[in-house]
């Protein structure tokens, strides 16, 4: 029978403590989502708190830009439905100080006025900041025009409930049959009182609320087109030939609908300059916006970096609660004890993220100066390991901070990890990045003759003739990077 032992063996390892853990996540954060946890670490901790100030500060600083416009027709038409839009951003607290809160006493930190409502101006009437408007939202916007039809009671009910089921982008997608259920009315609505009540809500502004799909939308918009022609071809298009229509087939267009390609191509444009998501027209704070991390800009000759200070938070340990507890600690008021460690551990860790931000930013702007002076075509091939040894941090380290972080450049708000893309050797043995290449082809496809758009294949032939070889699969996959449609789709009729 064999015998069993036991062995001591020896192996070093490395953990992450839980505090550095935690440090790490901090710092992967995006501004936004790190605002967030900093507002509900203050609301829970007595010993940290807001230094003065800090609004009038942040009203100065630059705050959130805008990313992208609105999705298109065509992808309207192939989705068919909504989609998720970032929310703004909240305002962001202002640079960590561990100062000494003053010498107030203890009763001037209860007698702060923490009110929040109307504040009236020196001379009893309401200040401006009261005065503005206030921001409608789709329903009230309809429901401010239902009320001035002259309706009966029971055909307002109706329309409401219709309009109270109308999604952001202003569509119907719940059957009648539901609604008119949900209504509640006695006698029960049938279904004609239903579908004339979602005729009075689609009469409505904006033109295509109410529709039920993106056909239905379009056509509520098409009584805007003048011209009876053009709007009657417009209406074939949209009823019987939407696909063919999202596929910018104007060819296909043209054979079935028996019209020259020109004229087509003419009323696939008008169309395309429909809505297709109304509702976004009204009251819609859903706009997707970003907070730059860091600004750059050019100081006497000098590219320079700076901490947006709309998003580094203005956070300090509150001396007159620490200076009591240490004063009058005891064993039991261990719970204490632990939150203000917790208050020194968060200060530090905010500090530590926005120094650690700000240096990957000035390294990262040292050897993309080129960039910054004449654009993508001037971007050097960059890997996180350059950045890693100049700042003297970890490759991952580096990767965390690039991480949903933001710059903006006069180029546009940027992530940092565009500034990093491996080099591509070119025919005389030169690097260039991928970036270079991708506004390479950007130039190329714009510089194209629209009725006779370029192939990702030509498109890579002419960089070969420029002595840059890159693989046709590579081509493709930086103009779709760039969300710059194919070939066909480019085609424009003569």
């Amino acid at each position: 029978m064999p015998s069993m032992d036991l062995r001591a063996e020896h192996r070093q390892t490395q953990t992450l403590s839980p505090r550095l853990q935690h440090a790490v996540r901090l710092l992967q954060m995006s501004s936004l989502d790190f605002a967030a946890m900093l507002r509900d670490t203050l609301g829970r901790n007595p010993f940290l708190e807001v230094e003065d100030g800090e609004g009038a500060e942040a009203s100065e600083a630059p705050t959130a830009l805008l990313l992208d416009s609105p999705a298109g027709l065509d992808e309207a038409i192939s989705a068919d439905g909504g989609s998720d839009i970032a929310t703004p951003a909240a305002d962001a607290i202002a640079a960590v100080e561990e100062g000494v809160g003053g010498d107030r006493d203890d009763r001037d930190l209860w007698s702060a006025d923490g009110s929040s409502g109307a504040r009236r101006a020196e001379d009893g009437e309401f200040s401006a900041l009261d005065m503005m408007a206030v921001e409608t939202s789709l329903a009230q916007h309809l429901h401010g025009q239902l009320n001035v039809l002259p309706l009966s009671e029971r055909d307002l009910a109706l329309a409401r409930v219709v309009v109270e089921s109308l999604d952001d982008d202003g569509y119907l997608r719940t059957p009648l049959e539901e609604l008119a259920d949900i209504a509640g009315l006695e006698p029960a609505a049938d279904l004609e009182e239903m579908q004339i009540a979602l005729r009075r809500v689609q009469s409505l502004d904006p033109a295509g609320v109410g529709a039920r799909s993106v056909a239905e939308c379009l056509l509520l918009q098409l009584p805007a087109i003048d011209c009876p022609e053009t709007r009657s071809l417009a209406h074939a298009i949209v009823s019987d030939h939407l696909p063919a229509l999202a596929a910018r087939d104007v060819a296909a267009l043209s054979r079935q609908l028996g019209e020259p390609p020109a004229r087509v191509e003419a009323v696939c444009d008008r169309i395309r300059r429909l809505d297709p998501r109304p509702g976004w027209r009204v009251g819609s704070s859903q706009v997707p916006y970003v907070v730059p991390d860091v600004i750059v800009k050019k100081v006497r000759g000098q590219w320079t970096v700076q901490l947006n200070p709309a998003i580094v938070p203005k956070v300090r340990l509150n001396q007159v609660y620490a200076k009591l507890f240490q004063r009058h600690r005891t064993p039991g008021n261990a719970e204490l004890g632990a939150h203000l460690q917790e208050a020194r551990w968060t200060l530090r860790n905010v500090e530590q993220r926005f120094s650690t931000i700000l240096d990957v930013a000035e390294a990262i702007v040292r050897r993309q100066q080129a960039f910054l002076d004449y654009g993508p075509m001037a971007m050097k091939p960059l890997g996180l390991r350059e950045i890693a040894e100049e700042v003297g941090i970890h490759e991952s380290t580096v990767s965390r901070v690039t991480n949903n972080k933001y710059m903006a450049t006069p180029m546009g708000v940027l992530e940092l990890k565009y500034f990093f893309s491996r080099a591509m050797i070119s025919a005389n043995g030169s690097a260039c990045s991928g970036t270079a290449i991708r506004g390479l082809i950007k130039d190329i496809i714009e510089a194209e003759n629209p009725e006779a758009p370029l192939s990702d294949a030509e498109i890579t032939r002419q960089l070969a003739q420029q002595g840059l070889v890159v693989a046709r699969r590579t081509v493709t996959k930086y103009r779709q990077m760039l969300k710059i449609e194919a070939v066909y789709r480019r085609r424009r009729v003569a």
